[in-house]
């Protein structure tokens, strides 16, 4: 959250451009990116015909940002990275010409055993990011791979591939990320998780905030280096948010985190702004401003994002939502629960439920996006069905009175929502059913309850809530409304308020999350520890300690 004082002053760019196009034809998906286009002289479509520069002229290593992979599919993986020679500046270094860059895949990390090769080209209208969509491969099965740009060599990354549709996989470890604040500690944590053996990492959102960064990172308190003024200011254009990656990606643990698992990924609000619902803003602003300044923050997400081409923005438009599979054990339905939803009701704060939470007419997914995931569970064959999204879905009330305070932002504030989400569930024999939830910078672990206000209704799954990488500085293990919670929320679980990330094993007996937490991120170095585990069982959902 942000002092109510906070009044972004959006940059004259986005305000030319707006009124360039105008406000009717802006608000379709063409007449933003056309807007897009005027206000950063972007190409509006396809790739414009850039000169080729000689990559034998680079003189500095390009890969500065590292690489990644995302999306594992059982015969085809993602792979990214950036040329960026000079990643603290809006040009990274390299003049506004496209780039051959080679990419190799192997089955070994010395690269002697190669299997695919080829060439990309990395185009300036994109910010020189790459990614390249890998086919013909094995399921199941784990690839090393790297980039070279002229003389320059990327460090290797290591990905996979998903197991074949019909498998019958004996287990698989995932691990749940969010909020990753700079300006509020180090990414320790992602050096630890780097280390583990986990199967696939899944962002959960806030992946970047759009808050300044001062010279000296905020509580990282740098003496060693001094950040460049221009992260001293909030993203508003797309430049900012390019810029605001390079900086995250800068961070050696988030780099080593991505170099060794494939990541899925989901935006939250700070992607963007603070909160925004849909089309509408945090602040008062002309909604054709704020739609230009979401094209800018999406356009930069899937640039610096290890995203598949349908995943490729069309102005202030981006479909996230998407179904990977994991054999037959797990089934993922990766949700956006922020650029469909309908506004917060009560403003986006805690309240009194009323009756605009229990209105059928408010969406937290947009009615398409419900379908989809409601179809989709209908049509699985998976023994696990997870939901990676971001907001917390359980109820969670603030106080011991009734009627109690709860989040308007999350999906208590869109009861009815939530409503037909869990009949949906209900209604397609969905037994196995796990929530993978972020954005409270908090640990937790719920049984999602058929009625939460009996603990003796039926409990339809069990939601587990990631805290933060570093958003929130150092927490407690208790913090101090720990007892007011887990009273007032009988089936809340756990809650644990140090930074970190939580691995889940699905197997085809039980699941096993492990709640991984550091004792501080405002210095480097921290240990990691197990904070504490729990299962549930295939048949009969409900969550207990071991």
């Amino acid at each position: 959250m942000t002092p109510a004082a906070r009044q972004p002053q959006h940059a004259p760019e986005l305000r030319a451009a707006a009124r360039h196009i105008g406000r009717r034809r802006f608000l379709t998906a063409t007449g933003a990116a056309a807007a897009l286009a005027f206000a950063v002289n972007l190409p509006t479509a396809g790739v414009a015909g850039a000169a080729e520069l000689d990559a034998a002229q680079l003189t500095d290593d390009p890969f500065t940002l590292g690489v990644a992979s995302g999306d594992p599919q059982p015969t085809s993986v993602l792979l990214w990275t950036r040329l960026a020679p000079v990643p603290f500046q809006p040009d990274s270094g390299l003049p506004a010409e496209r780039v051959t860059v080679h990419w190799e895949l192997a089955r070994d990390e010395n690269f002697r055993r190669p299997v695919r090769r080829g060439t990309t080209l990395a185009h300036p209208e994109f910010h020189h990011t790459v990614h390249v969509e890998v086919g013909h491969l094995e399921p199941g099965r784990v690839y090393f791979y790297r980039f070279r740009a002229g003389r320059w060599v990327s460090p290797a990354g290591r990905t996979r591939t998903a197991p074949a549709p019909h498998d019958r996989v004996s287990g698989l470890t995932l691990a749940a990320v969010s909020c990753q604040a700079y300006h509020d500690g180090y990414f320790t944590a992602y050096g630890h998780l780097a280390q583990d053996d986990v199967d696939v990492v899944f962002h959960l959102g806030d992946y970047l905030y759009e808050y300044a960064v001062d010279a000296v990172g905020g509580q990282r308190k740098y003496t060693d280096r001094t950040l460049p003024g221009l992260f001293n200011r909030e993203t508003v254009t797309l430049e900012d948010y390019r810029l605001r990656y390079a900086l995250y990606r800068s961070d050696p643990d988030l780099r080593a985190a991505h170099a060794a698992h494939p990541f899925v990924v989901t935006w939250d609000d700070h992607e963007t702004e603070n909160n925004y619902a849909g089309d509408i803003p945090e602040n008062s602003v002309p909604p054709e401003e704020f739609l230009l300044r979401r094209a800018s923050a999406y356009r930069a997400y899937w640039e610096n994002q290890p995203l598949r081409l349908p995943q490729r923005p069309e102005g202030p438009d981006m479909q996230l939502y998407r179904r990977l599979g994991w054999g037959r054990l797990a089934q993922f339905d990766v949700l956006d629960t922020r650029q469909y939803r309908s506004d917060q009701a009560y403003g986006d704060g805690s309240d009194v439920p009323g009756p605009d939470v229990d209105d059928p007419a408010r969406t937290m997914t947009g009615a398409t996006q419900e379908r989809w995931l409601l179809d989709g569970w209908r049509r699985s064959r998976a023994l696990w069905n997870v939901v990676p999204q971001q907001v917390t879905f359980s109820q969670r009330k603030f106080d011991l009175t009734e009627p109690s305070r709860v989040s308007m932002d999350a999906w208590d504030g869109y009861r009815a929502s939530r409503r037909r989400v869990l009949d949906g569930a209900k209604a397609a024999g969905v037994e196995n059913l796990m929530v993978l939830t972020g954005d409270v910078h908090v640990g937790y672990a719920f049984d999602i309850k058929d009625d939460f206000d009996d603990p003796a209704s039926r409990t339809l799954g069990t939601e587990i809530v990631a805290t933060s990488i570093a958003s929130g500085r150092d927490g407690a293990d208790k913090p101090a409304n720990w007892d007011t919670y887990m009273t007032a929320n009988p089936h809340m679980r756990f809650y644990n308020g140090r930074r970190g990330y939580v691995t889940v094993a699905l197997g085809r007996e039980q699941a096993r999350a492990d709640f991984r937490t550091v004792p501080y991120v405002t210095t480097p170095g921290a240990p990691v520890t197990t904070a504490a585990s729990f299962v549930t069982e295939v048949g009969e959902q409900g969550l207990r300690p071991v």
